[in-house]
């Protein structure tokens, strides 16, 4: 990504309108998040408006909120101050240039975003025993949206071959979305 991607996601979150409600935590989050005992640290990577992180940080869990969009992270932290939330540190980066490293994280969580040179790093900045659960567009996407870039969309088993001596316990490839939720061994 470049400036230009910079510019046109800050486009993008500029454009949605304030006052509306603020996005749900998808679902997924609710079925395969564990409890957080003692201190966990969580990554939400492209985290958009970062409503998957907020709900994480409400689970008590310390979030890096990750996003090339400096817009989308101001409305993300309003809405943390709504919300009285403190746990949340917002990082405006792209994720091209960004080196994952550091204390590993007990959770990533990636939704709507495929960048497959990131699968190593994501694989390296969980801790063992932590978790990814990853959800993103797939082949079908096209059929609904022909226009979408097809670079962005997973083949078929492409995501389980990345996290394949991982233990899988959540895999759908039933729609136009693939879902996986992985723990490293």
């Amino acid at each position: 990504m470049s400036g230009k991607d910079r510019l046109r996601w800050d486009e993008i979150y500029r454009d949605k309108p304030e006052g509306v409600p603020f996005p749900t935590p998808d679902p997924l989050l609710f079925e395969f998040t564990p409890l957080v005992i003692g201190e966990a640290r969580a990554l939400d990577l492209a985290a958009g408006l970062g409503q998957n992180g907020l709900w994480l940080a409400a689970q008590c869990y310390t979030v890096d909120l990750i996003d090339i969009s400096r817009v989308a992270l101001l409305r993300a932290q309003a809405e943390m101050g709504k919300r009285g939330l403190r746990n949340i540190n917002l990082y405006p980066v792209d994720l091209d240039n960004h080196d994952l490293s550091g204390t590993p994280y007990q959770l990533v969580c990636v939704f709507r975003y495929l960048n497959r040179d990131l699968f190593p790093k994501l694989r390296n900045c969980i801790a063992p025993g932590g978790r990814i659960i990853y959800e993103t567009f797939n082949q079908r996407y096209l059929q609904i949206a022909p226009d979408f870039n097809p670079n962005y969309v997973l083949n078929p088993g492409e995501l389980t071959a990345h996290f394949a001596d991982w233990k899988i316990i959540h895999h759908l490839e039933a729609t136009h979305v693939t879902q996986l939720v992985a723990i490293k061994p």
